[in-house]
């Protein structure tokens, strides 16, 4: 079984590292001691492939999760950083023939290129666990007058690792708590990897208070973890219930509105089989699923709402003319926010946590206010 990044990402990312490695220890064979350089070398290639192997279970069973985190980290910061050395050593070459005044820009831009990442970085790593409150106004067709004006607060993608504080997630607890919802949602994903303090996690969300109590469903990272079982019953002893195929309905006023979870369904498999036997007539149909591709799905059955989470926003989120670039676009349209489709709506959280490096770039962390609002 294999946790976060996954076997063919991972793969990738291995292979673009060592393939930039190779013309960088050329570079650098020319100028500096052949022992120095091929001792960087090997110790490089052995972060790469380190931080590849532990991405399967039966190999990071051998390591700490500190060290199995941060180590995961340098193998994808070390490919971005080589990749970056790479990208300089081509300017250069680009550049012959160009007048003086042409190479020293080029070679500005070089060295542009390598500051850069490492500035964003850490801009990204201070930012991180800067989380914010996001107020979001629902419309949904025909929504009853009770109903209208329900506020819901969501907590995403919590990842409590070496990246996120106990301490950290209190306070955003704290946060979800002073909104004085109707309901809370928990949308899965609560630590990252085993030995993760998952305990701690699902103590804090204990003390989640709303009115009408907390649901919740579960993410990709319980079924890396193999802690589905451990987190539905758990949390059942701390008065959250995790919806797994199964629906809870609710009434406000003369109203009734009814939640429906599963578990996190996988990519390329057919999705919400049988989640169409959970609709209640005659009430509004929530539908609550970690990741967020399973919407025109959901509309198709007849939801009027989906909430998700999975995606972290992208992450690392950068504008280029005006398109935004991140990596949760390669496999999802929804990647945050409310997107609409015929009668029917997905909000898509960024969540609280980090996964791969303790970085937030353009996808700020967030605790989601929902407040349903008729059309």
């Amino acid at each position: 079984m294999l946790s976060s990044i996954h076997l063919f990402p991972g793969l990738c990312l291995l292979a673009l590292g060592l393939g930039v490695e190779v013309p960088i220890v050329r570079w650098l064979l020319q100028r500096y001691s052949r022992r120095l350089v091929w001792c960087g070398a090997i110790l490089a290639a052995a972060v790469l492939l380190l931080g590849y192997l532990i991405e399967f279970e039966r190999v990071v069973f051998y390591f700490p999760v500190w060290w199995a985190t941060w180590l995961e980290c340098a193998a994808i910061m070390g490919t971005l950083g080589m990749l970056a050395v790479y990208l300089t050593l081509l300017l250069p070459r680009a550049a012959t023939g160009f007048r003086s005044e042409r190479r020293s820009f080029l070679k500005t831009a070089g060295a542009s290129l390598c500051v850069a990442p490492a500035a964003g970085t850490v801009f990204g790593i201070i930012t991180r666990n800067w989380f914010q409150l996001s107020e979001v106004r629902v419309p949904i067709p025909n929504l009853p007058q009770d109903l209208d004006g329900l506020r819901i607060v969501q907590i995403t993608d919590i990842h409590l690792s070496p990246f996120l504080s106990e301490a950290e997630l209190a306070r955003a607890i704290d946060m979800a708590n002073a909104t004085r919802a109707h309901l809370a949602l928990v949308t899965g994903d609560l630590i990252s990897r085993r030995g993760d303090p998952l305990d701690a996690c699902l103590r804090q969300l204990g003390r989640l208070r709303a009115e009408a109590g907390v649901l919740g469903c579960l993410g990709n990272h319980e079924v890396y973890t193999e802690t589905e079982d451990y987190v539905t019953a758990r949390g059942r002893d701390l008065g959250i219930q995790f919806l797994r195929s199964q629906s809870r309905l609710l009434r406000f006023g003369g109203a009734s509105i009814n939640f429906a979870g599963v578990d996190y369904q996988k990519y390329a498999n057919p999705y919400l089989r049988g989640a169409e036997r959970m609709i209640a007539p005659g009430a509004v149909n929530v539908l609550l699923s970690h990741n967020p591709d399973v919407f025109p799905v959901a509309a198709q059955q007849g939801y009027a709402l989906t909430i998700a989470g999975h995606t972290h926003g992208g992450q690392v989120n950068v504008e280029i003319l005006h398109q935004n670039i991140d990596v949760a676009r390669y496999y999802t349209p929804y990647v945050r926010g409310l997107y609409t489709q015929a009668s029917s709506s997905v909000y898509v959280s960024s969540g609280l946590g980090t996964i791969g490096v303790p970085v937030r770039i353009g996808a700020p962390p967030e605790v989601s206010l929902l407040r349903l609002c008729a059309t």
